[in-house]
C-alpha cells in the first residue's frame, strides 16, 4: 500500500513561508498549466455570480467584487501569473517559453471575455452613474474600472469587440514573440578570444570576468558577451579597434539577421496592431489612446518637452563631441575618422584627461555588500526602515537574497528580495516588480508588499568580490526607488497601490533616489576599499562631482532621440509599411548631431530591440524618462535646501507621493509636496545646461 502524502499544487494552498511568500523551492514547471486553467476557471465564476446577482449593482457588490477576492479563494490567477512572468524574465529556459507560448492566448482571451462581457458592463455602467457617497480612492476605483472597460472595448458593437478580441490576441503574441527572439539573439552572441594580447587595455576586473565566462561554457581564454557588465567596459577600454567594432555591431544588429530571431516584420505587426486597436477605440493614433491617461495628456506637449530639452542641450552635446573628436585625431592622426564604436573609448579618454577619473578607478571603493549596506543605510536615514536578511524565505536562484524591511516602529512593512548578476535565463537592463502588492482585506487587515529588484551587476570572480561601477550604483538606487515606492504602498486597493500609477510619474521616485550618489555624505557612508577598508578620498569625491555632467548633453539627446523614436511609430495615422531601418534613422534625427563626415549608414537598428515600447509597456511612452527627471530634478532641489537627510523632508515626500500609489492625480500629489508645479529649470541647473537667450 503506497502511504505517499498526494503532492498538492503549491498554488493551490497556503505557501507556509515566512510572511506567505512564493515557495519557489516547491513549484514545477507542469504545476503553471494547471494553475492557470484553475484560475481562469475560478474568475469566470466569480463574473458569473456577480452579473447574476439579482440585487441592484452598486460599488460594493460589484466594483469591489471585481477588485477583492470575496469567496475565501486564493486570486489564483493573479498569483500564479505574478510568478510565472517574473521568471520569463529573470530565470526561464526553453520548457517555460514553450509554455508561455501556449498560456499567453489562453489569457488574453480571458481577458477579453471580462472586459467585453456585455452584462458586467451593464452592472459597472450603472454605478458608475448611480453610486453612493465615495472616498477619493473609491471614486479613483470606479474610474478606473469603467475606464478600462471602456478603453478595452466595452462600448463596441459585436462585430468590433470580434475584431478588437483577434488584434488584442495578435498583439500579445507577438511582444511575447518579441521577447524570446531578443533574449536568445542576445545570449547567443560570445566574443571569445584566445590570444591575450588582444585584452590589451582591458582593466583586470574584466579581463577576470571574461575568464571566468570562459570557464563557465569550458573554453580557454576569455569570453565576452553582450550583457552590459561585459559588453561596456570592452567599447571603453579595448584598445583593439577591429574588436570593439565586432562586439558593437554584434550588439546593435541583433534580431536583424535572417534567422528566426528577426524582429524587423514583427516590430511593423505590432505597430499596426496597436494603430488599429486606438483607432477601433476612437481614436487618432495609439499615442492618443495612451496619453488620455498620463499627466503629458497630449502627444503635442510629448513633443514640446522632447524640442525643449534638443533646443536647450544640443549646443553643448556639439561641444562634448567636438572635444571627444579633437582628442582622438591628436591621438591617432588629423584624418582618424571615429565611428560609434570609438565614441566610448576616446570619451574615457577625454574623462581621464579632465578630471583624471574612470569607472575603475571607482570600482574598489563599489564593493556590492558594502554598496547594498549603503542603499539601505540610506534608506534608514531617510525613513527610518531596516533590512534583515532573511534564508528562510525560499528564492528562485542562489544569486537572489531575501530581506524582511521593518518601518521606524519595529513594525514589519515588506519583503525585498534583491537579484543582482546576469545570467543564462535573465534578460538584460533592470527592473522593479512585485510578488504580491499592497492592500487591506476586508477584514482590515494591510497586507503588506512582496518587491522584488532584478539587476544585472557586475559579477564577482575566482579572486574578487562583486566590485561597481558608479553607475551600476546609480542603476541600484534607481530601482531602489521604485522598490522603495512599492515598499511604503498604503492603499486601500492594490490595483491603486505602490506603483501603479500613471508612467510618466513612476519613474520620480526612481530617478530621485540617483541624485544620491554623487553626493559625499552619501558615500562616506559605505564607499571603502574592499583591500584596505580606506573610504573613498576626498579629493576622489571632489572628482567624481566635477565630472558628473561629463558628456551629460550627448546622453540627454540619446534619451531624446529614443522618445522621438517611440513616438514617430505610435502617432502613425496610416498603416505602416516602411523600411525600419531607415525609418529610425530619419525619426531621430533631430535629436542626433550632424555627421562630421559622409559615411554609407550602418544597418544598425534600435527598434527591433526596444523592448520598452514593444514589449514593456511605455509604448507612446518612453518620454516619461525625461519627464520624470524635471519632477526628479526639481524635487530634489528642495532636499538640497531643506538638507539630503531632512527627515522631515523624506517623511512628506513618503506621505504626499510614495505611499500614496496611484489614489489621486499625480500632480495632485506632486504639488502637495512640492507646493507647486515642477519647472525645467532645476534639471538645466544640475545639468549646468544654459538656456539659449532670445533676441529681442
Amino acid at each position: 500500500m503506497n502511504n505517499d502524502k498526494v503532492r498538492i499544487n503549491p498554488f493551490f494552498e497556503d505557501y507556509k513561508t515566512p510572511h506567505d511568500t512564493v515557495p519557489f523551492d516547491r513549484i514545477r514547471l507542469e504545476d503553471y498549466e494547471e494553475a492557470f486553467m484553475e484560475g481562469i476557471r475560478r474568475d469566470d465564476e466569480q463574473i458569473e455570480k456577480t452579473i447574476n446577482n439579482p440585487e441592484k449593482p452598486t460599488f460594493d457588490n460589484t466594483i469591489i467584487n471585481a477588485e477583492e477576492d470575496t469567496e475565501g479563494y486564493y486570486d489564483l490567477l493573479s498569483r500564479v501569473s505574478t510568478v510565472f512572468f517574473n521568471l520569463m524574465s529573470a530565470e526561464t529556459n526553453d520548457e517555460m517559453q514553450e509554455l508561455a507560448q501556449k498560456i499567453q492566448p489562453m489569457l488574453t482571451k480571458h481577458a477579453n471575455d471580462v472586459r467585453l462581457n456585455k452584462r458586467l458592463f451593464e452592472r459597472v455602467k450603472y454605478v458608475h452613474r448611480h453610486h453612493r457617497k465615495l472616498t477619493p480612492e473609491e471614486k479613483t476605483l470606479l474610474d478606473n474600472c469603467y475606464d478600462g472597460f471602456v478603453r478595452s472595448g466595452a462600448l463596441l458593437d459585436e462585430e468590433g469587440k470580434e475584431k478588437l478580441r483577434k488584434l488584442t490576441e495578435e498583439a500579445s503574441m507577438l511582444s511575447l514573440q518579441f521577447s524570446q527572439n531578443l533574449l536568445k539573439e542576445n545570449k547567443a552572441f560570445t566574443l571569445h578570444i584566445t590570444d591575450e594580447k588582444q585584452l590589451d587595455g582591458l582593466p583586470q576586473t574584466a579581463i577576470e570576468a571574461a575568464a571566468l565566462a570562459a570557464k563557465e561554457r569550458d573554453l580557454e581564454g576569455w569570453v565576452f558577451t553582450l550583457d552590459y557588465p561585459s559588453y561596456s567596459p570592452f567599447l571603453t577600454y579595448s584598445t583593439q579597434r577591429d574588436l570593439r567594432e565586432q562586439i558593437y555591431m554584434a550588439r546593435n544588429t541583433v534580431c536583424t539577421h535572417e534567422n528566426e530571431e528577426n524582429n524587423l516584420e514583427i516590430c511593423k505587426r505590432i505597430i499596426n496592431l496597436r494603430r488599429e486597436i486606438a483607432q477601433l477605440l476612437g481614436f487618432r493614433t495609439y499615442a492618443d489612446y495612451v496619453l488620455k491617461n498620463r499627466m503629458a495628456s497630449k502627444v503635442k506637449n510629448v513633443y514640446k518637452l522632447l524640442y525643449d530639452l534638443i533646443d536647450a542641450y544640443m549646443p553643448t552635446a556639439e561641444k562634448e563631441y567636438d572635444q571627444v573628436e579633437q582628442l582622438a585625431q591628436k591621438m591617432e592622426g588629423k584624418d582618424f575618422d571615429m565611428r560609434p564604436w570609438d565614441q566610448s573609448y576616446y570619451s574615457h579618454k577625454l574623462q581621464l584627461k579632465k578630471y583624471n577619473l574612470d569607472a575603475e578607478m571607482l570600482r574598489p571603493y563599489f564593493e556590492l555588500s558594502q554598496v547594498i549596506k549603503g542603499v539601505f543605510g540610506l534608506a534608514n536615514r531617510l525613513y527610518g526602515i531596516t533590512f534583515k536578511e532573511n534564508k528562510d524565505i525560499p528564492v528562485y536562484h542562489p544569486d537572489v537574497k531575501a530581506y524582511e524591511v521593518f518601518d521606524k516602529d519595529g513594525s514589519y512593512l515588506a519583503v525585498f528580495y534583491a537579484d543582482f548578476h546576469p545570467r543564462e535565463g535573465k534578460q538584460g537592463g533592470a527592473w522593479m516588480t512585485e510578488y504580491q502588492g499592497q492592500y487591506i482585506d476586508r477584514k482590515g487587515k494591510n497586507i503588506r508588499p512582496h518587491v522584488s529588484v532584478v539587476m544585472n551587476l557586475t559579477k564577482p570572480t575566482e579572486d574578487k568580490p562583486a566590485l561597481l561601477t558608479l553607475s551600476e550604483v546609480e542603476t541600484f538606487l534607481h530601482e531602489f526607488g521604485h522598490s522603495l515606492h512599492g515598499m511604503f504602498a498604503n492603499s486601500r486597493f492594490e490595483s491603486l497601490s505602490g506603483t501603479n500609477v500613471w508612467w510618466d510619474f513612476v519613474e520620480l521616485p526612481s530617478q530621485f533616489m540617483e541624485n544620491f550618489a554623487v553626493e559625499k555624505e552619501f558615500l562616506r557612508t559605505f564607499a571603502f576599499h574592499y583591500q584596505t577598508g580606506e573610504p573613498i578620498p576626498d579629493e576622489l569625491i571632489e572628482r567624481i562631482r566635477k565630472s558628473r555632467n561629463f558628456m551629460v548633453a550627448n546622453g540627454c539627446l540619446r534619451q531624446v532621440s529614443f522618445g522621438l523614436l517611440d513616438m514617430a511609430y505610435y502617432t502613425k495615422r496610416n498603416e505602416f509599411n516602411e523600411d525600419i531601418i531607415p525609418f529610425e534613422r530619419k525619426a531621430w534625427k533631430k535629436a542626433k548631431l550632424k555627421p562630421r563626415k559622409k559615411h554609407t549608414p550602418l544597418n544598425t537598428c534600435m527598434t527591433v530591440q526596444f523592448s520598452h515600447i514593444m514589449a514593456g509597456g511605455y509604448a507612446a511612452g518612453y518620454y516619461s524618462y525625461k519627464w520624470a527627471e524635471v519632477l526628479d530634478a526639481d524635487a530634489f532641489s528642495v532636499f538640497k535646501k531643506e538638507g539630503i537627510f531632512n527627515q522631515e523632508t523624506a517623511q512628506r515626500f513618503r506621505d504626499c507621493i510614495l505611499s500614496k500609489g496611484g489614489t489621486e492625480h499625480p500632480m495632485t500629489l506632486y504639488k502637495r509636496f512640492r507646493g507647486g508645479e515642477p519647472t525645467i529649470d532645476a534639471l538645466l541647473k544640475r545639468n549646468g545646461i544654459k538656456r539659449k537667450t532670445k533676441k529681442a
